[in-house]
């Protein structure tokens, strides 16, 4: 089975072509939805590229599943008995177990002590094996890489994003969203930064369209916004730790590839920071509008483009007619009670609108939006 399904593009491992279309224009909750929600302004007209639907629950699948095809393409690894090793207790660990049950071969997920149950529970379900070692994901690398792998000739190395292989497979994103944009290519997209692969994926293929320039907001969390200060200091920083509740977006510092693309002039990537409470709302505001259930990394975008004046003080040019795909990333370490915890932990409305100490500081650059803006709310 594993042979016949790397022999080509698998959608079950890899994802490609699993979401085929974007949302409708996302339809934004009215002015005042009910109490206790965000109001939203509607400046620009907002389509999702629903990653959530991905067969692991995130795009992860994309990158992953095409890294862990081409290792099975190459002369270079082993030809029998392939067994693929990932570190990661988030979603790059689901990915790999996801994709390797598709391909009918093993895989062992090696997680901090810090992974939740839930994360161990659904790699579980997806058939790969879990071994919990170390406090940190550094410590559950290290023992992967020291322990395991030397003992297993057919081991293969999974990593979490830091991959050129893992970027191409994430470029794919780009591919659908020009080929699903029949009314003109968008004018923003939007994603989540952690450790910096879907970034590098949006990147490299917006780069292989002719013609097309548009901006890229990358979005972090106070606490784990490792792109925003490397950006800030000129050169890659290591954060100390992450104290975000998005710790999707828990790498403590880019990849290197990242930090390049985001850093070099012309290439309309930006980058913004918002507080978790902010996150959260985003969360909100995509469970009520679209019934759609995703973790704050990902929430993290919908509020950067949906919250009263986030992005638009930060964005050029932005206005009514302009065109914004929010690549909703997904991940699967989030539930119904995970998001209601959040909401009593973070407060409502007054905590996460202009006035509140937890907004978040919308410096750096872009993104904000909502339909056609109704008349009554034009300024």
């Amino acid at each position: 089975m594993g042979q016949d399904t790397a022999g080509g593009v698998s959608g079950a491992v890899q994802g490609r072509g699993m979401v085929t279309s974007l949302s409708a224009p996302f339809p934004l909750p009215g002015p005042a939805q009910k109490k206790g929600r965000a109001l939203l302004r509607r400046s620009s007209r907002v389509f999702l590229k629903l990653e959530n639907l991905q067969p692991s629950g995130s795009f992860k699948s994309r990158g992953i599943g095409n890294y862990m095809l081409a290792r099975l393409r190459s002369p270079n690894n082993p030809p029998t008995n392939p067994h693929f090793y990932a570190s990661s207790g988030g979603n790059a660990g689901l990915a790999c177990a996801t994709a390797a049950a598709a391909l009918g071969l093993p895989c062992t997920i090696v997680v901090p002590a810090s992974t939740s149950p839930l994360m161990i529970q659904k790699i579980l379900a997806a058939r790969g094996a879990v071994l919990q070692v170390g406090a940190t994901w550094k410590e559950a690398d290290t023992h992967l890489r020291q322990e395991l792998l030397p003992r297993d000739a057919g081991g293969i190395y999974v990593p979490p994003f830091d991959h050129p292989d893992i970027w191409t497979g994430n470029a794919t994103v780009v591919e659908e969203v020009v080929a699903e944009m029949a009314d003109g290519l968008p004018d923003v997209l939007v994603c989540s930064v952690g450790g910096g692969g879907l970034l590098n994926g949006l990147a490299e293929g917006i780069e292989a369209v002719p013609q097309w320039e548009p901006t890229l907001l990358a979005v972090e969390t106070r606490g784990a916004d490792s792109l925003a200060q490397a950006l800030a200091a000129g050169e890659l920083v290591t954060l100390p730790g992450i104290t975000s509740i998005a710790t999707s977006l828990g790498a403590t510092r880019v990849s290197e590839q990242t930090f390049l693309y985001a850093s070099q002039a012309g290439r309309h990537i930006a980058s913004q920071v918002l507080s978790d409470a902010e996150a959260v709302r985003g969360c909100v505001l995509l469970a009520d509008a679209e019934r759609l259930l995703v973790e704050a990394a990902c929430g993290v975008c919908v509020a950067a483009v949906c919250l009263d004046g986030r992005a638009e003080r930060v964005v050029p040019g932005w206005g009514k007619d302009t065109k914004v795909v929010i690549v909703v990333c997904g991940g699967s370490n989030c539930s119904v009670e995970m998001l209601a915890e959040w909401e009593r932990k973070f407060g409502g409305l007054e905590k996460v609108m202009d006035g509140g100490e937890a907004v978040g500081e919308g410096k750096g650059s872009m993104v904000y939006s909502g339909l056609q803006t109704p008349p009554e709310e034009k300024a």
